[in-house]
């Protein structure tokens, strides 16, 4: 009898249990996954049998990844006589990704390849005004004193026509920058010596009515 006495005694103290757990797991920097979970039971015992429990659990996920990326193709020049620039780009969102490429024409490869072939032939006028057609010879040969072919023309000749028709040199942007600066420059300077001029016209006007001061006036009588 001692026995059931001291079951019962130790069921009547019996209190609620309660068990939470938070578990946090990472994978990478793409997945977070947050959780909670609570417990609660009870137990009874009077006259007959009774048992009571209650559960509660509760979960939050968050997941996060990163969109795949875009690769952008690899264009390469099959050979080394080809004038040909590879291009190719891409662009990545979370919704679609798009890349592409093309292959450019490298026009001053291509001149320069000319160039040299007409000089092979011995065409030297020829390759010197192919080369010209690029706005940096076309500069270096009138800074040089030895202006681009023309029509024929060669040196002074070529010179006079280049002047008279300067709108078809390759530079011409930037020589009517050039001469609007210089025209600039002239004025301001025509300014400067205006008034270096005024200045020493002034000094001399000064000196004569000192000199006329300084005069000794002498009576006829």
């Amino acid at each position: 009898m001692k026995t059931p006495l001291i079951i019962l005694i130790l069921l009547l103290l019996t209190t609620p249990v309660f068990a939470g757990s938070t578990q946090t797991n990472t994978s990478g920097s793409n997945t977070a996954i947050e959780g909670g979970y609570t417990s609660e039971a009870t137990t009874t015992y009077e006259t007959g049998s009774e048992s009571t429990s209650t559960t509660n659990n509760t979960t939050n996920s968050d997941i996060r990844s990163s969109p795949p990326q875009a690769t952008a193709p690899s264009y390469n020049s099959m050979t080394q006589d080809v004038c040909a620039v590879g291009i190719s780009a891409g662009i990545q969102t979370f919704g679609i990704g798009v890349s592409g490429g093309k292959h450019v024409r490298d026009k001053n490869c291509e001149r320069l390849k000319l160039a040299r072939i007409l000089n092979d032939f011995g065409m030297k006028v020829g390759a010197v005004a192919l080369l010209c057609q690029d706005e940096r010879v076309f500069e270096a040969m009138i800074q040089a004193g030895t202006p681009c072919p023309i029509d024929g023309k060669i040196g002074k000749n070529a010179l006079s026509l280049w002047s008279k028709y300067d709108h078809e040199r390759p530079d011409y942007k930037i020589y009517v920058k050039r001469m609007e600066d210089r025209k600039k420059a002239d004025e301001l300077e025509q300014i400067e010596i205006t008034k270096e001029f005024e200045r020493i016209e002034k000094e001399r006007i000064k000196e004569e009515a000192k000199k006329m001061k300084n005069i000794e006036w002498v009576d006829p009588k």
